[in-house]
């Protein structure tokens, strides 16, 4: 049905051009054109009493539905159309016209000022040169019908002539109305679409502007802490021979745990890096689907105070490589989840339509009503916190460089859920032909 109602009334598509556009709306003038010219020649004949030659006047009409049932069935199939291809559907509008007046009293019919209309369509969808063809092509065409027409019958009794013409003025004034309003409205539509996506492109430039800058800050960051961390590394690969400290297990088992966190340290560092493309002659790291979400799992379940559950709906595990961006990512949703919800924080996975979902999902307050709509826009914090937001911005994007998309709602009664959905394909493993 939806398919149907495309053929006889094609609607614009998100990333058409504006060529597509434009014959999109010729074919909706033409079906107004069409109605109108049915409507008038019924209102001339029955109301007036003009007798008029039908069959060559209908010919026009059904030419027109053959026409427009052509272009919206090309329309479906094509996204751009030419300058010459837009003359054309115009050039078929301008003859039909020309063949209706010709058969209709010519140029003493008061609808041969439609040819304006024509002109002005246009003068708004073609360039100069195309667009003084027309032009040119709709006064050859009065020109014709000056000389060359079949005239009217009019009434032999009851009516003046140059009243017939007033009522027809009337009625070619009330269909260019018509048609006018159609084109005008349609055409501004199409304009706050242009808008809306020159916003929209612009709001990206911004966005990806703002991530490049948080990229460079954390790289520097991230060098900057490397010597420290390593000094660190140093003196306490001295401590552990201490006597004292070798001798005091309370002192020992603290020095252990200082060390592992130091090891984190580096780890998070050394992520922030390789996500920066500054870490080189690293072999990606090879791992499965549920390796993968597994490790992330086990690298937070010390540190979460509560229940972290995992829901594994994973039908067949597949071999992927280990994107230290997407983890990073992973691991900041499991974050802030655990900040607002530390008693549980249900994880679940599966793969549906050649992507992998991830939910995380927690018995916090939920996101304010006012911030649902803003997640993932920079400072948009969930937080209420000044200068937040940053988190769920870097999960946004990072997920849509890999061509995935991100979800968050609320959960019935309490808590949020934020949806991860990655293609597979960008994170498959695909071995050389050395590696084989």
């Amino acid at each position: 049905m939806e398919r149907l109602i495309d053929l006889f009334a094609p609607r614009g598509l998100p990333g058409s051009s504006a060529s597509r556009a434009n014959i999109v709306l010729l074919t909706q003038l033409r079906w107004t054109a069409v109605v109108g010219q049915l409507a008038t020649i019924v209102v001339v004949q029955q109301g007036l009493g003009v007798k008029l030659s039908l069959a060559p006047l209908l010919m026009a009409p059904l030419l027109l539905i053959v026409v427009n049932l052509v272009s919206a069935s090309v329309v479906l199939r094509r996204q751009s159309f030419s300058q010459g291809e837009l003359f054309s559907a115009l050039m078929i509008d301008v003859i039909a016209l020309c063949w209706q007046l010709y058969h209709s009293g010519g140029a003493t019919n008061p609808f041969t000022f439609l040819f304006l209309l024509q002109i002005v369509i246009a003068a708004v969808i073609l360039d100069l040169r195309w667009s003084s063809l027309v032009a040119i092509n709709a006064c050859l065409c009065v020109l014709l019908l000056t000389f060359y027409h079949e005239p009217l019958q009019l009434p032999v009794q009851g009516r003046d002539p140059f009243q017939l013409y007033l009522y027809g003025s009337l009625l070619c004034f009330v269909l260019a109305a018509v048609l006018l309003i159609v084109f005008v409205a349609r055409l501004d539509l199409t304009r706050r679409e242009s808008d809306a996506k020159l916003a929209a492109l612009r709001q990206q430039a911004a966005e990806e502007d703002h991530i490049i800058r948080m990229g460079l800050l954390a790289s520097g960051a991230a060098h900057e802490l490397g010597t420290p961390l390593s000094s660190i590394s140093v003196i306490l690969g001295d401590w552990t021979h201490e006597p004292a400290i070798a001798e005091d297990p309370d002192l020992a088992a603290d020095l252990i745990d200082v060390r592992r966190e130091l090891e984190r340290c580096k780890t998070i560092v050394s992520g922030i890096l390789m996500s920066a493309g500054e870490m080189r002659g690293v072999a990606p790291a090879v791992t499965t689907l549920r390796g993968f979400i597994g490790e992330i799992l086990e690298e937070w379940r010390p540190r979460m105070p509560g229940e972290l559950r995992f829901l594994d709906s994973i039908d067949v595990d597949r071999s992927i490589v280990s994107d230290p961006g997407l983890r990073q990512v992973i691991g900041n949703v499991i974050d802030n989840a655990v900040e607002v919800s530390p008693d549980l924080v249900v994880i679940e996975a599966w793969v549906e339509s050649g992507r992998l979902v991830l939910t995380v999902s927690d018995r916090g307050p939920g996101f304010a009503a006012e911030i649902l709509p803003r997640v993932g826009q920079p400072y948009a914090s969930t937080k209420g916190r000044d200068g937040g937001g940053l988190g769920l911005f870097l999960v946004v994007n990072v997920i849509r460089k890999l061509g995935g998309k991100v979800a968050v709602d609320n959960l019935p009664g309490r808590g949020a859920r934020v949806q991860l959905a990655i293609p597979l394909a960008t994170l498959a493993y695909e071995p050389r032909k050395g590696d084989e």
